[in-house]
């Protein structure tokens, strides 16, 4: 009964985004998200950004890595922590939902123009 109602997110899986919030902090680089994570059991929703929250993973040896040692990767952040990089304005911008012909539609609010 708790997945009843799925939670519709700002951002999708090939948006540019902004990183509004923490140590990557940085209003005017647009970065690729990778991966939106959406916990409903435990509400963290998260969003997985090229290039930011890199962490340090210390891998054993197996099949596929014989070597082992050490990898950097990217760690999710919360998705409250980005916001949509708006190209047509060149700033990050808020995102306005509505239907046209019976789709739903995201549009900039800054700029007005249609997120792909």
């Amino acid at each position: 009964m708790k997945t009843r109602f799925k939670p519709k997110f700002h951002i999708k899986k090939g948006d540019s985004v902004v990183v509004i919030a923490g140590d990557d902090k940085d209003l005017k680089k647009p970065r690729k998200v990778l991966e939106v994570i959406t916990d409903t059991e435990k509400n963290k929703h998260r969003v997985l950004v090229e290039g930011v929250n890199i962490v340090t993973k210390h891998t054993k040896p197996s099949a596929q890595n014989t070597k082992g040692g050490i990898i950097k990767k990217e760690a999710p952040v919360a998705i409250s922590n980005v916001m949509i990089w708006d190209v047509k304005a060149g700033a990050p911008t808020k995102v306005k939902r509505s239907r046209e012909n019976g789709k739903l539609v995201r549009t900039a609010k800054n700029s007005g123009e249609v997120i792909k």
